[in-house]
């Protein structure tokens, strides 16, 4: 087909050449390109974690600002039981699926389904927040870019989205250098900064002379919610290890064991990273605030600096030195690439929720390039209408986030404390008390972690409710929803298509209907295709629009003497449909048990346009009669030159040999 071909020169162009099934071995990933992959979310997210902390907790003013150790710490300690469960997960559901099939395991249907509600939504939330965060860097830089943000933004979700439509493992090497650039960066700066506070010359924040004014008065239970809400923030540290249970196939093997050593090592250099830049802005005196009029003793306007370029200015030689643009650079590029890991973790959980029947089947298929192409397109779709519709503003978008992240940790973790009292209550006699003690350990561990981040959750949804949250409240349930209602569908759809113990009856005799509108080659052929099947009745149906030309086709059906009675309709109003729908429907009205075979000839076009005029009539009847039961709809087509002359397309040897003979027939050579 010419639209397939003209299609499929840029799908090539922008996607690759397909892949065999025999060729899936070649797109799993080693380690160090599954850390880009799958990892990039929890590194980027070291670049705010910090600064979200000390922007709740300079609310109280700087009186406030010594807690921020003990608030990165209770993050820490959280991001530590965090990986650790999910390092259980990738050994003991190596198939993945991560939150989603631990709680189905574990919990029930509905509670998966919460989970999966709130992964799918929050996936959409980190491309639409990692987009448009990243672009925020860019605009600062520029900001004669600012009218065009949301442009930006999509643009580069729809690039983000044609690297992973390539494959995961190219995705993998297209983002590996920007990922170990930032990471590589921020430990230089953070060993530097190390260098400079050993040697008696502690760095020093452009801001550090700065004032925080308090803008609520802190105390008591107030103070407690503060703290809690700082912490809250802090764990925007956490977003995105589930991906890595997720993605456990898509590893070389032993998958599960790499999995898990892939996570290891996010956490370790997350951690690393995230206590480093908290020390450096500690040391360095960093003042931010959510209002710069808070800040006291700044200039008239001044725009505080993010707290990683503070810290980058104050240690690699100031806002002019050539380390510090590159640590910049590389902190808008990860920002940006955050959303790759969305663009794994969503299409892999949508295959798993389609193979359990929860979405639409196609979800589960691989594309061209062994990738789930659909959920990535879908992704694609999402996020660019939530960057469209929150005008790319960071701020607003922002108070959706994370909320769903909790709720999928929470289920994942006491789904795995359940899983683990099932073993140990099945195992009458485990192998040795070092294996049953090591059970016990990973359920406290998942008990504790499942009891911290259900608090993390509690304070997330009462500090966020009210600025934009609640979206989320509401668009889980909806999907929620919407997923059981597509497996009911499925589930009834499976009940009607089961056989029954007789089989299917035979039907009593066949009535052929072939439709006419002039008798042209593709009537002919149609003509012919059906007395080749041998109905009990054949007809040739027409309708009469207008007189003349009914008169026509009756003299020149006449004329050539074939051998299938033509019969005409009247249509006083013109239209083809309706006389035909009741024709069939008298045919039936006689015998139920009979049934109608309507043939219809159609034009097999090469380009889009040709589509718009040919065949009209054809679908509209065809989906009418479709709905009729009883009645069988074939379509006999008749290929028109174009079809096989595709502009610019490279003919394979069969449409070059049905070209060659077709050129034949309508020359006269035989």
């Amino acid at each position: 087909m010419v639209t397939n071909a003209a299609f499929s020169l840029p799908k090539r162009f922008l996607v690759g050449r397909p892949l065999r099934n025999e060729q899936m071995g070649e797109t799993l990933l080693p380690k160090r390109l599954a850390l880009p992959v799958f990892c990039s979310d929890p590194l980027s997210s070291v670049a705010y974690a910090t600064e979200e902390i000390l922007l709740m907790l300079s609310l109280g003013g700087l009186a406030l600002l010594h807690l921020t150790w003990w608030v990165a710490a209770a993050v820490i300690v959280l991001l530590v039981v965090v990986v650790a469960s999910y390092r259980q997960t990738c050994h003991a559901y190596p198939n993945g699926g991560g939150a989603y099939t631990v709680s189905r395991e574990n919990l029930g249907v509905n509670a998966s389904l919460a989970a999966a509600s709130a992964l799918l939504i929050d996936y959409v939330l980190t491309v639409a927040v990692s987009v448009v965060a990243g672009v925020a860097n860019v605009v600062s830089a520029f900001p004669a870019l600012g009218p065009h943000a949301v442009a930006i933004s999509i643009g580069l979700v729809v690039v983000l989205a044609l690297v992973n439509l390539r494959g995961v493992k190219e995705s993998g090497t297209a983002f590996a250098i920007p990922t170990y650039g930032f990471v590589a960066s921020v430990l230089v700066m953070l060993v530097a900064g190390a260098v400079r506070i050993v040697s008696g010359h502690p760095p020093v924040a452009e801001s550090a002379s700065y004032g925080v004014h308090a803008t609520q008065s802190v105390s008591g239970l107030l103070l407690v919610a503060l703290v809690l809400r700082a912490f809250a923030q802090g764990c925007t540290a956490l977003t995105g290890v589930e991906a890595v249970s997720n993605g456990v196939p898509n590893f070389r093997p032993p998958k599960s064991r790499n999995a898990a050593s892939t996570l290891l090592i996010m956490g370790v250099l997350a951690i690393t990273m995230f206590a480093g830049i908290t020390a450096l802005a500690l040391a360095a005196h960093v003042r931010v605030a959510a209002d710069p009029a808070a800040l006291t003793g700044a200039p008239a306007g001044y725009a505080p600096k993010t707290v990683i370029a503070q810290v980058a200015a104050s240690v690699l030689g100031g806002a002019s030195s050539p380390l510090f643009y590159l640590v910049q650079a590389f902190t808008a590029a990860i920002l940006v690439l955050a959303a790759n890991t969305a663009f794994n973790g969503f299409p892999i959980l949508a295959s798993i929720l389609g193979e359990d029947g929860f979405l639409p089947r196609q979800f589960s298929r691989r594309g061209d390039r062994l990738v789930f192409s659909n959920g990535i397109v879908i992704l694609t779709l999402l996020a660019a209408l939530l960057i469209w519709a929150f005008d790319a503003s960071t701020t607003r978008l922002i108070q959706l986030y994370i909320l769903g992240v909790f709720v999928s940790f929470t289920l994942s973790q006491w789904g795995m404390v359940r899983h683990w009292t099932r073993l140990l209550r099945g195992q009458h006699r485990p192998a040795g008390e070092a294996g049953r003690h090591s059970m016990h350990r990973a359920r406290l561990i998942n008990g504790v972690g499942g009891t911290l981040t259900a608090l993390v959750l509690v304070v997330v949804l009462i500090t966020k409710f009210t600025h934009g949250a609640y979206i989320v409240c509401i668009a889980m349930p909806i999907l929620f929803v919407l997923m059981k209602a597509i497996r009911r569908h499925y589930d009834r759809v499976a009940a009607e298509l089961r056989p029954g113990d007789g089989g299917v009856t035979l039907p009593s005799r066949i009535h052929g209907v072939v439709l006419v509108s002039k008798l042209h080659t593709p009537t002919l052929r149609a003509l012919a295709f059906a007395r080749a099947t041998r109905p009990s009745t054949l007809t040739a149906l027409t309708v009469r629009t207008s007189r003349s030309d009914t008169e026509a086709l009756e003299r020149e059906w006449a004329d050539r003497d074939i051998p299938v009675p033509l019969t005409i309709l009247d249509s006083p109003y013109r239209d083809i449909t309706g006389p035909i729908l009741d024709y069939v429907a008298r045919i039936r009205l006689k015998s139920p048990r009979d049934v109608v075979c309507v043939f219809i000839p159609e034009y097999v076009v090469g380009s889009w346009w040709e589509h718009l005029l040919h065949n009209q009539s054809a679908f509209r009847l065809k989906a009418r009669l479709l709905f009729r039961p009883g009645v069988m709809v074939t379509s006999v087509p008749w290929q028109l030159g174009s079809a096989f002359e595709p502009d610019g397309a490279v003919l394979t040897r069969r449409e070059e040999a049905t070209l060659a003979a077709r050129h034949r027939v309508r020359s006269g050579v035989r």
